[in-house]
């Protein structure tokens, strides 16, 4: 695994949130005349006058969607995960860890919150400096040595530095809002009294184009989500060796990551991205979550750092 420059990587991720936020709009309209197109008794050109009068409607719904997640997605992140503030008479050992990495790097401390679990993960959260958060475990903090935890602090810190929770905070507000308005929208053909379509069709074939739609929307959903390369994993793993020294440090606590991940209070897959591992819930087998994993094999992370001397 060849890794490239960090600042190429900054660079990189900042290019792609762009990309994310000026697609977004263009992939959300493409439903909405979709829906609009196929399930309206109705002319192109009655079409394009409905698509035209309810544009507005979407663009400021999604407008106040994406600024309320600006302001408040830590927020709405840590209620997710059960992520409380971390005050320092609560634990000095890892406020020391995380302050010193911080120094070493010249950079201003995030925030530090704890996740009430004794499954072991930590995540970054942020679109800003001012919410730029590090959530830890109880179970990563009892369970790793201090080499171990400073590794993982400085892990989370690389995904800060690399503008990586940014590219997937704002991936998982955008999938968020298709998948919100593919299931409104599927709600609403479910319990309306919709006749018949376009050529006078039963309802039945309505449903299985909202379906389609839907479905397609989900797909769309996806190629965002899986999008945004593995490759910050390397990247953030190579920042915590850089930072540290101490790349054994890293695997070693993944190792024992990989043993216990899963934080029983979390049930939103978007932001199981957001962690260190990504516990998928088939271990063997074929799994469609393992076939679009958002995390690179932890093995493979751990075989990579033990390359280093």
């Amino acid at each position: 695994m060849p890794f490239i420059g960090i600042q190429s990587q900054i660079q990189k991720n900042n290019i792609s949130s762009l990309a994310l936020l000026l697609a977004f709009p263009l992939l959300l309209l493409a439903m909405v005349y979709a829906f609009t197109f196929f399930l309206e008794d109705a002319s192109i050109e009655e079409t394009n006058s409905s698509f035209i009068q309810t544009v507005p409607l979407v663009l400021i719904g999604v407008g106040i969607w994406f600024i309320i997640a600006w302001f408040f997605n830590t927020t709405m992140i840590n209620m997710a995960t059960g992520a409380k503030p971390l005050e320092r008479s609560e634990n000095k050992r890892v406020y020391n860890l995380l302050e010193n990495l911080c120094i070493a790097k010249g950079i201003t401390m995030p925030k530090l919150y704890v996740i009430n679990d004794t499954s072991l993960n930590a995540y970054a959260s942020g679109l800003k400096a001012s919410q730029y958060t590090i959530s830890v475990s109880t179970g990563i903090v009892q369970k790793l040595d201090d080499a171990e935890l400073e590794a993982v602090l400085a892990h989370e810190l690389s995904h800060i530095l690399n503008r990586d929770v940014r590219l997937l905070i704002i991936s998982i507000v955008f999938v968020g809002i298709f998948s919100f308005l593919a299931e409104m929208a599927f709600r609403s053909l479910r319990f309306s009294n919709i006749r018949g379509g376009k050529n006078g069709e039963g309802g039945g074939l309505i449903i299985l184009i909202a379906i389609v739609i839907s479905a397609v929307c989900y797909f769309i959903s996806l190629m965002l989500r899986f999008g945004i390369s593995r490759s910050r994993e390397f990247m953030a793993d190579a920042g915590s060796a850089e930072m540290t020294k101490n790349p054994q440090a890293l695997a070693s606590a993944l190792r024992k990551i990989s043993a216990d991940p899963a934080i029983e209070a979390l049930e939103n897959r978007d932001i199981a991205q957001l962690f260190i591992d990504n516990p998928k819930p088939s271990a063997h087998g074929f799994s469609w979550d393992n076939l679009f994993a958002s995390h690179p094999p932890i093995d493979k992370r751990i075989a990579l750092l033990e390359q280093y001397t």
